[in-house]
């Protein structure tokens, strides 16, 4: 590791949250102009780009739920984790920080993430769209099967359409509907929650954003692995399980 990955993560971080936190901002300012379905194009394309910027040099992570999955599975060192984290927290804290100097008093508006239901329905939510989010990435960047020049587009559209999907509550909140709010904010990144948490201050079910995304990339990284040799007969691919051997002494 080196000054530039760090500095790569930081403002790769700081570009991603700002383009994306400031299409939220514009849409609760002027009528929902930009609409749910503009902000989750604004999000997709900004992760894309930056990651055909920046990573070949950093990997773009931008997210310590990807960090920490890519260290878990023997793809990322542990001891560049600290580093990467906070690169991350950094970038994303002064995004929030550029975004509540350029939409003073009355458009003051928080740009976070909270949720909009149950502490535990956006909890499963944001492991469910975090797992999807990882295991695309775990296919298009860890598999040299795959076209690795499609990553940033195939990631770009994972959140994309991640953000759609955690826009769509249930009958029971028909009011999100109408505000055109997530049912969690779609994070799918601790990094992405705690900036604008810290500069607003705001941390209404703080710990679902930085709890849940990071599980649910976990079993992401995982799933993945359990199927990335697919040329190999599933006894094989499990050998270890228990319950395989003793079929096969059966």
């Amino acid at each position: 590791m080196n000054d530039v990955q760090l500095i790569a993560e930081v403002v790769g971080t700081y570009f991603l949250i700002f383009a994306g936190c400031t299409a939220v901002a514009v849409n609760l300012n002027f009528d929902k102009e930009v609409t749910l379905p503009g902000i989750s194009i604004v999000w997709g394309l900004a992760v894309m780009v930056l990651v055909y910027s920046v990573g070949h040099i950093s990997g773009a992570h931008f997210n310590p739920a990807v960090t920490l999955a890519f260290a878990t599975c023997k793809r990322f060192p542990w001891k560049e984790v600290p580093a990467y984290i906070a690169c991350q927290v950094i970038g994303s804290t002064l995004a929030a920080g550029t975004i509540r100097l350029i939409f003073t008093g009355k458009q003051d508006q928080f740009t976070g993430t909270m949720p909009a239901g149950s502490d535990m329905q956006s909890f499963v939510v944001e492991f469910i769209i975090t797992f999807y989010l990882m295991f695309i990435i775990s296919g298009v960047a860890t598999d040299n099967r795959a076209i690795g020049e499609l990553a940033g587009l195939a990631v770009g559209s994972t959140v994309l359409l991640n953000v759609l999907f955690a826009g769509y509550p249930t009958d029971g909140f028909a009011d999100v509907i109408l505000q055109n709010r997530p049912i969690s904010g779609a994070s799918m990144n601790p990094a992405r929650s705690l900036g604008p948490a810290i500069v607003s201050s705001q941390y209404k079910g703080i710990w679902v954003y930085l709890i849940s995304p990071i599980l649910g990339a976990q079993a992401g990284a995982w799933a993945y692995n359990m199927i990335r040799y697919t040329d190999k007969p599933l006894r094989e691919i499990t050998k270890s399980a228990s319950f395989l051997k003793s079929t096969g002494r059966a």
